[in-house]
């Protein structure tokens, strides 16, 4: 079976002068309402503008289709998490288990406060998952994990550091977009990242006791 090419999601230009900085900044704000109301299915590039108040013929000029826009809803989103998470990650000052603990907070936390629109991205995400600049962003989260796997496994061979770092990373994921679908005070949300970091903290000294 031929595969479709993926659909070209870069921006046609970068943003220059402050007023076109503004015009992008608009379109995003606007998709951001749009996504919000209309969900993936209905979103287009006329109600983008529409609601941006800008042609249609501007947006063209910055995003080539409506999966360039949210490509880039995405990708500013997957930033800003996966800043947060390196910050976390990367400190030196904490022990592993203590990085791990801080990490399945903020990422339950981060779940939780952004689970309408990570739901309304994901629907979305066919439209630009195959793309390069995809592959990329993911390959950088790769690269952290990989790091503090290192530290956190110092005696660990390569496979078991990647097989624990990707039940890691999947089970954050998967558990903290279940836990995330239904409304959690903040007091839910302790809770539970409490119980997730005990769970893979436990699994990271097993592996170190082997």
């Amino acid at each position: 079976m031929t595969r479709r090419p993926a659909k070209q999601v870069a921006l046609r230009k970068q943003p220059q002068q402050a007023r076109s900085t503004e015009l992008v900044s608009a379109v995003l704000d606007a998709a951001l309402q749009v996504l919000a109301q209309e969900g993936a299915q209905r979103f287009t590039t006329a109600r983008v503008a529409e609601r941006a108040g800008v042609s249609v013929g501007s947006l063209y000029q910055y995003f080539p289709n409506k999966a360039a826009i949210l490509f880039r809803l995405q990708t500013d989103e997957w930033r800003r998490t996966g800043e947060l998470l390196r910050g976390i990650l990367q400190d030196a000052s904490r022990t592993p288990a203590e990085r791990l603990r801080q990490l399945v907070h903020a990422f339950v936390q981060s779940e939780c406060e952004e689970a309408a629109m990570r739901t309304a991205l994901h629907d979305a995400a066919p439209l630009y998952r195959d793309a390069p600049e995809a592959q990329a962003l993911r390959e950088t989260s790769s690269r952290t994990t990989t790091t503090f796997m290192a530290e956190a496994l110092p005696q660990a061979d390569a496979a078991t550091r990647t097989l624990a770092g990707d039940l890691l990373m999947t089970t954050l994921s998967t558990v903290g977009k279940h836990f995330s679908e239904t409304p959690r005070t903040p007091a839910d949300i302790a809770i539970y990242a409490d119980g997730l970091a005990d769970m893979l903290c436990a699994y990271l000294a097993s592996l170190r006791q082997r």
